[in-house]
C-alpha cells in the first residue's frame, strides 16, 4: 500500500485533476490565427469554483480515475482533530498563532529550547482548519509550498525593524512576542517574553525559508547575523508530526487568540 507521495507528485496529481475535471470536450490544440488590424482584446477574471464541476467530461474523468484513487487514498486519512473552526486573519488569528506556535517549538531539537520568536506569513496559509477530523489532505491545503524551518539570528534593533515590517503589514502569525500597532501599519510598541526588545541582544527566530530571503516584505531578515536551515525540516511535515502527537495522546489541537497583536485606537 502506498504510504507516501512526495509533494512534487501530489502537486502534479492535483493540478491534473483540478484542469482537467472540468473539461468538456475540449482536447485539442489550436494555432492562434494572427491578429486583424486594429482589433481590440479585452480580458476579464473568471473564477474557477465548485461551478465547473457540474458537467465534468466523463471520458477525462475516466482517464484521471486510477490517479484520483491514488491521491484520495494518501489524503483521506485521519491523522487528528482539531477542537476548533481555525482561520488566518490578521492582525492576528487561531490559525496563525497555532502555526507560529508550532514553529517556535520545532527549533528545540536544533537549539536545546525553542526560539525566540517565531514569524509566519498569513499568505502562507492558504486554507482554514475546520473542527473535527484533520487529514493528510487538510494540512496539505493549508501548506500547500515546500517551505522549510530556519532559525535566524537577529540583534536586536533588526528584530525591531521586523516588527515594523510585520506592523506595517498589519500582522502576520507570531509567538512568543506582542505588538501594538496603529491602523495605518506604524510600530507602537513590542516585546519578546514580557520584556523590551534590548538592541544590542542577539535573538533567534524561527521562521520559513521563504521570509527569512526577506520576501513578502520582511526584509529586515536579510541583516540576519547567523542561520539554521535544516534539511527535511518541511513546515508541513513539522505540522503534521504534531497533529499526530496530540491525537497519539488523546488530545486535540485547540488555539486561542491571545492580544499578541493589538491594533491601537
Amino acid at each position: 500500500m502506498i504510504r507516501h507521495l512526495t509533494s512534487a507528485a501530489y502537486a502534479v496529481l492535483l493540478a491534473l485533476l483540478i484542469t482537467f475535471s472540468g473539461c468538456r470536450g475540449v482536447k485539442h490544440l489550436s494555432v492562434e490565427k494572427p491578429r486583424p488590424e486594429g482589433l481590440q482584446i479585452t480580458a476579464t477574471r473568471v473564477e474557477m469554483d465548485a461551478g465547473w464541476d457540474a458537467d465534468p467530461d466523463p471520458e477525462v474523468l475516466a482517464i484521471l480515475a486510477p490517479y484520483k484513487a491514488v491521491v484520495d487514498s494518501i489524503m483521506t486519512p485521519v491523522v487528528g482533530r482539531s477542537a476548533l473552526d481555525m482561520s488566518a486573519d490578521r492582525p492576528e488569528s487561531l490559525l496563525s498563532n497555532l502555526i507560529a506556535d508550532v514553529l517556535r517549538e520545532a527549533a528545540i531539537p536544533y537549539l536545546g529550547h525553542p526560539a525566540d520568536v517565531a514569524v509566519v506569513n498569513m499568505g502562507g496559509l492558504r486554507s482554514s482548519l475546520s473542527a473535527g477530523d484533520i487529514t493528510y489532505g487538510d494540512i496539505y491545503e493549508i501548506l500547500p509550498f515546500e517551505n522549510s524551518l530556519c532559525l535566524l539570528t537577529l540583534t536586536g534593533s533588526t528584530l525591531k525593524q521586523l516588527m515594523e515590517n510585520i506592523a506595517l503589514a498589519g500582522g502576520e502569525g507570531i509567538s512568543n512576542a506582542r505588538l501594538v500597532i496603529t491602523s495605518d501599519g506604524q510600530l507602537v510598541s513590542a516585546t519578546v517574553g514580557g520584556a523590551d526588545i534590548a538592541d544590542e541582544r542577539r535573538y533567534v527566530v524561527a521562521t520559513l525559508d521563504y521570509l527569512a530571503e526577506g520576501n513578502d516584505k520582511l526584509s529586515a531578515f536579510r541583516q540576519s547575523e547567523g542561520r539554521i536551515c535544516p534539511e527535511q525540516a518541511t513546515i508541513r511535515d513539522i505540522f503534521l508530526r504534531y497533529v499526530q502527537l496530540l491525537a497519539e495522546s488523546g488530545q486535540e489541537v485547540t488555539s486561542r487568540v491571545d492580544g499578541r497583536i493589538t491594533i491601537q485606537e
